[in-house]
């Protein structure tokens, strides 16, 4: 095929869309309904929920505004990392306490339970549970990693930390200086998951509804009514979980900056190369804050990505920024062509944490995962479906909503960031 980019508000024309399943269509949402819980929002963190509420005997309906993994559930690269990315152990449970504690459990093990639970519902979505390896970019950056290291293993995480000539024969290359591995991590490929997700929602009770953008949330003698197109659900509860891509509720949309991330797939590779390149097919990310990151998937590409500053000839800049990246690690690549270019909005919040909200009675929310949506968001699922359960001492960190002042604006300020962030990963040597 010819590349197309395809951008985040437009039908993903991506490597996921091309190589996955046909999906057959949900109907919208025509006619009022009486349910006990209604969840805005089809990717991970809505279907998990919906998942979870059905399995525990709720009647729930589940609203999608366009398809089933149309945000950045269906878009993403699909590594599976059960670590966030601003924060270690320490830091949370310093923060938030007993609750901060149950968290990093959930953190910690989030990978553990995406794996189990895919294979628990027959989800066929790829999955290699080959481990995740965040090797250092320079040096100095090892003990980056030792620290992470060690701060995940004295919680019970199943991670190693690899020496420069182990983590060479574990990429495949000495371009790095070798760094953390977790052996829960993997990849997947995330449109089969989120479509796999809604097949288990669906055996187990739940209405789906897709095209069906919510136009308005209100309360009505005691429950809620949320209007999307020609219908209307009542339901005593609420969870919204439109992540990056908005939602009906302004003030959380605004609570979140958007940020486009964009992947390329190469054409697939030769075996010979397959056996060299990340030969027993970790997914990698490094610790520079503009990431190297890559994978394989199913037919032998290798998926990369990147942020870009500035929107303007993206396909062509794209391919040459990500073939340069490819060729320093791996310079037995030779000439390389790209397959497919897809982008989708990351969700980032000003503290680097997941955000979860109590908006009001009976109305909940997720937001903000910050890049660590694969893993973390089904977790989430669960817990906010036992929070709708009566469970007290849930292992989310609940906050109050605070929209960011001119988010809009900021949008563009903050691809400006990564001048920084790439002169900061120059820094140590």
């Amino acid at each position: 095929m010819s590349i197309a980019a395809s951008w985040p508000d437009a039908k993903a024309s991506s490597l996921w869309e091309d190589v996955s399943p046909r999906y057959p269509f949900n109907d919208p949402l025509r006619g009022d309904h009486r349910v006990d819980v209604v969840v805005i929002g089809g990717g991970y963190t809505g279907l998990s929920t919906a998942l979870h509420l059905a399995q525990a005997g709720y009647s729930v309906a589940l609203l999608e505004a366009r398809e089933i993994g149309w945000g950045g559930s269906g878009r993403n690269n699909g590594q599976v990392i059960p670590v966030l990315a601003g924060a270690e152990p320490e830091a949370i449970t310093q923060r938030f306490g007993d609750t901060g504690a149950r968290f990093v459990a959930l953190v910690r093990d989030s990978a553990q339970f995406l794996f189990d639970l895919a294979a628990e519902h027959g989800i066929d979505c790829e999955a290699e549970q080959a481990g995740w390896f965040q090797p250092a970019h320079t040096p100095a950056h090892l003990s980056v990693s030792e620290a992470r290291c060690t701060a995940w293993a004295a919680v019970g995480a199943p991670c190693e930390m690899l020496d420069k000539p182990a983590g060479d024969r574990l990429l495949g290359s000495g371009f790095w200086h070798g760094g953390m591995l977790n052996a829960q991590g993997g990849h997947i490929n995330p449109l089969m998951l989120a479509r796999g997700l809604a097949e288990a929602c669906k055996r187990a009770g739940v209405q789906v509804f897709e095209d069906s953008p919510v136009s308005s949330i209100t309360r009505e003698n005691g429950r809620w009514a949320v209007s999307a197109g020609t219908g209307r659900l009542h339901g005593e509860t609420v969870v919204q979980a439109t992540g990056a891509y908005g939602g009906p509720n302004g003030r959380l949309a605004r609570s979140v900056v958007p940020l486009t991330a964009w992947q390329l797939a190469t054409e697939p590779l030769s075996d010979a190369l397959q056996r060299e390149i990340l030969p027993a097919r970790q997914a990698m990310s490094d610790t520079r804050n503009d990431l190297y990151y890559f994978r394989w998937d199913a037919r032998g590409r290798l998926i990369t990505g990147a942020a870009m500053m500035v929107p303007v000839s993206v396909t062509n800049r794209l391919q040459t920024m990500l073939r340069a990246r490819l060729l320093r690690a791996y310079p037995q690549v030779g000439p390389l062509r790209f397959s497919h270019i897809w982008s989708g909005y990351v969700g980032v919040t000003p503290d680097h944490f997941p955000h979860f909200h109590r908006l009001d009675t009976g109305y909940f929310a997720a937001t903000g995962f910050n890049g660590r949506g694969v893993a973390l968001a089904v977790s989430a699922g669960l817990e906010l479906a036992q929070l709708v359960g009566g469970e007290p001492d849930v292992a989310l960190p609940f906050s109050d909503l605070h929209p960011i002042p001119m988010q809009p604006a900021l949008r563009r300020v903050a691809r400006g960031a990564l001048v920084y962030y790439r002169w900061k990963d120059r820094q140590k040597p």
